[in-house]
């Protein structure tokens, strides 16, 4: 569990301007994380655009990753959907070796119950051969995985924590005031890092860490070790620029962040579109 303290960035996954997966640009983006002193990384998340790249693919961003990153930080892999016979399948098909969890989202379109979603999950960490992350990102998937249902899924064995995107802090301190001590809460919520780290959070899964791995990792750090003066300090810059990431849908501004630093092209895959001349002008003055 101390191996996913800190800052977990939610990897993009560059393209090619033809829309191909750029694999020097993948090759770039993990050294300019690491670079910047993120403690691990997430690939095949939702700001992967995993809904719209192939399980040839999935399989080939994994392969690369960890034969190049060659153990420098942990990886977390994500494999989840709407179905829970397939995602189960999933688990046993994929090369899971050198990684060092599972991060899965709740299902998508079905809006189960939350009944549906404790048996979900119960079913996955049962077949999972690795330590499950849960993830609640109900303005993505359609569905609230609530304060109850969390604390109710912390009871089992394989299932380590969850990465909290829901952005309702009532919820997220109910979680955290009841939770097991083992129990692995993590922000799903670029903004809240901070506040949820004092109230007991042990780091983030972020987005805008792919396009400034060291201000946001120095920002969590300082916040875990108690220096809120300085966490706020990195914090608040963000406080304009975070809005544009998403103006246009993850990862539209952070690709655009990054083509801007030159670290990978601004390119996503359809039904998403690069983001607007405007939206990249606003950007660029930020930066």
């Amino acid at each position: 569990m101390n191996n996913l303290h800190g800052t977990g960035v939610a990897l993009v996954t560059p393209f090619t301007p033809d829309h191909q997966v750029d694999y020097a640009g993948w090759r770039r983006l993990l050294d300019f994380t690491i670079a910047g002193g993120v403690e691990y990384l997430v690939i095949n998340g939702t700001t992967g655009e995993s809904p719209t790249t192939t399980p040839l693919e999935k399989a080939e961003l994994l392969r690369v990753a960890k034969e190049y990153v060659a153990g420098r930080v942990p990886l977390v892999y994500g494999i989840g959907g709407n179905d829970t016979a397939a995602t189960e399948a999933l688990l046993h098909s994929t090369d899971l070796g050198g990684i060092t969890a599972i991060l899965s989202a709740s299902p998508a379109y079905n809006k189960p119950s939350q009944a549906g979603l404790v048996a979900h999950y119960q079913r996955l960490a049962d077949a999972a051969p690795l330590p499950l992350l849960l993830y609640n990102v109900p303005g993505r998937t359609g569905s609230n995985l609530t304060a109850d249902t969390t604390l109710r899924l912390a009871e089992h064995s394989n299932i380590l924590g969850i990465k909290e995107a829901s952005g309702n802090m009532e919820q997220c301190l109910s979680i955290l005031a009841r939770k097991p001590k083992d129990f692995l809460f993590l922000s799903g919520d670029d903004m809240l890092t901070v506040p949820l780290i004092a109230c007991g959070a042990k780091g983030i899964i972020t987005v805008l860490g792919n396009a400034f791995p060291q201000r946001f990792s120095d920002m969590t750090r300082a916040a875990l070790t108690g220096d809120f003066a300085r966490a706020q300090e990195l914090l608040y810059p963000f406080v304009a620029l975070n809005p544009l990431m998403y103006e246009e849908s993850n990862p539209v501004g952070v690709k655009a962040a990054l083509a801007l630093q030159g670290v990978c092209q601004a390119a996503v895959r359809l039904p998403l579109v690069e983001a607007s001349a405007g939206l990249k002008e606003r950007i660029k003055a930020l930066l």
